[in-house]
């Protein structure tokens, strides 16, 4: 069974996260998690929600994809959740996502915020994207 393009998409988005040295050092590690563990402390990020579209035409198959990245920071400022979030931006922007039987077709920031938490302690931010993909020919 072929693996799902959203699920394709989560794998190119973990690894091209994984693997820049600016944003593990910013993470203190590679803190960058599907389901965040039990007692994590931050800094961290987290692949949050995921939708998936049809985005089909009359003659080719496609999908559009929202994608929520989140990143968590126990800074009381916003210094650490900013630099956090930009060096994703900076990373997204140059990412060459490699899915293995989908083809990117696009890859669109949408927005970004920071909120502080209910607890007054950490702060929240997220960023979104829009991504397309079709079928490999």
């Amino acid at each position: 069974m072929t693996q799902s393009a959203n699920w394709q998409l989560q794998e190119a988005l973990y690894s091209v996260l994984a693997t820049n040295t600016s944003l593990i050092s910013l993470l203190g590690g590679p803190k960058i998690y599907d389901f965040t563990p039990q007692r994590t402390k931050p800094p961290y990020i987290t692949i949050g929600m995921s939708q998936e579209r049809d985005w089909s035409t009359s003659t080719e198959e496609g999908r559009e994809h929202i994608v929520t990245l989140h990143s968590w920071s126990d800074n009381r400022g916003r210094v650490k959740a900013d630099l956090i979030l930009e060096t994703i931006k900076d990373i997204m922007n140059m990412a060459t996502l490699s899915l293995a039987n989908h083809s990117l077709i696009n890859l669109v920031y949408e927005f970004s915020e920071i909120r502080r938490e209910r607890d007054g302690d950490r702060l929240h931010g997220l960023v979104r994207y829009r991504i397309t993909t079709e079928p490999s020919s």
